[in-house]
């Protein structure tokens, strides 16, 4: 990598900021169809009109808006994305800006070895954690159709998606095989939020919620499918082997575990994106990481698991599938 690569590769969260700010301050959403001035948004939000009209500039040399006549306008892709007037409006991004502030402590996180944010999801505030739901719901309802296709449903009648958040992953179980019984475990600030996500899609008889914390509470039992998806990462290794030892009692006999995470080689460099994610847990989480291969194996055996074998995607993302015999 040349110099110049470099610098522009250091200089990369500028755009990311700019964009952000945009979306924090909700400009596209105030920017009218027939265009808005930028003293019209200024005074509608509050903001200071000359570093407004910067931040509107700004916005529209790097493509996200248009300027005719001192009028700006929202591009067809800025509005159905960035709009809250769209329904393709992606209100999950707000998640990414909670990141920066968590991600600009690195420095001293690396110093300290301790989070920037500590405190527990449920104490973070509701603005935050349906901000996380959103987020995570955003992703997973594009993905899971491709995550799931390959896990073998036979037998299966009842499946405990735990942390499930949005319960955008019941939601693809139940549309494959339409006879099983998913139940949701979440937090109880949480569940509320899982209700509206289901709610709102059509899953409001299909799908049930169960109000918990998975670190102080016995999970629910009789179940032929324990799904974990994004979970391990947020835990220490001893908290992973508890919960991993209370899935094995939650399921039926000949009942199988789905863990979906990043999944890191032994020396926690690839794939890249894991790497990235563990820095994420480094800042955000008092203890989480992303464990490797052989770390998962034993949490597993250790539990009573056995046939366990791995699914590896192109994103990164793994799937971890162990039986208990």
């Amino acid at each position: 990598m040349n110099p110049n690569a470099i610098r522009e590769f250091a200089a990369s969260f500028q755009k990311s900021r700019i964009l952000l700010s945009g979306f924090e301050l909700d400009l596209f959403t105030n920017i009218d169809e027939s265009g808005t001035t930028n003293l019209q948004l200024a005074d509608s939000l509050q903001l200071d009109k000359h570093a407004c009209e910067r931040l509107l500039n700004a916005l529209v040399s790097l493509g996200f808006l248009t300027k005719q006549n001192q009028l700006f306008f929202n591009t067809a892709e800025s509005f159905t994305f960035l709009s809250k007037r769209s329904s393709g409006y992606l209100g999950g991004l707000m998640h990414s800006n909670h990141l920066w502030n968590t991600w600009s402590n690195l420095t001293q996180v690396v110093k300290s070895g301790k989070s920037a944010h500590p405190a527990e999801i449920n104490d973070r505030g509701d603005e935050w954690l349906f901000s996380f739901i959103n987020a995570m719901h955003d992703r997973a309802i594009k993905q899971a159709p491709s995550q799931l296709a390959t896990i073998d449903l036979s037998g299966v009648k009842s499946i405990l998606d735990i942390g499930g958040g949005s319960g955008a992953y019941s939601m693809e179980f139940v549309t494959k095989k339409p006879e099983i019984d998913a139940t949701v475990f979440d937090l109880p600030n949480v569940v509320p939020i899982t209700r509206k996500f289901i709610d709102k899609e059509g899953f409001s008889n299909r799908i049930k919620t169960c109000a918990g914390d998975y670190i102080t509470d016995e999970l629910p039992e009789g179940f032929d499918l324990v799904f974990l998806s994004a979970i391990i990462h947020s835990n220490s290794l001893n908290i992973n082997l508890n919960l991993i030892a209370k899935c094995f009692k939650s399921l039926n006999k000949g009942g199988q575990i789905v863990i979906q995470d990043w999944i890191m080689n032994n020396e926690r460099t690839q794939p890249t994106t894991g790497a990235i994610f563990a820095i994420n847990m480094l800042v955000g989480t008092e203890a989480g990481d992303c464990f490797t291969e052989q770390e998962v194996n034993e949490m597993l055996i250790n539990a009573g698991f056995r046939n366990i074998s791995r699914l590896e995607f192109e994103t990164g993302l793994s799937q971890v599938i162990a039986q208990k015999i």
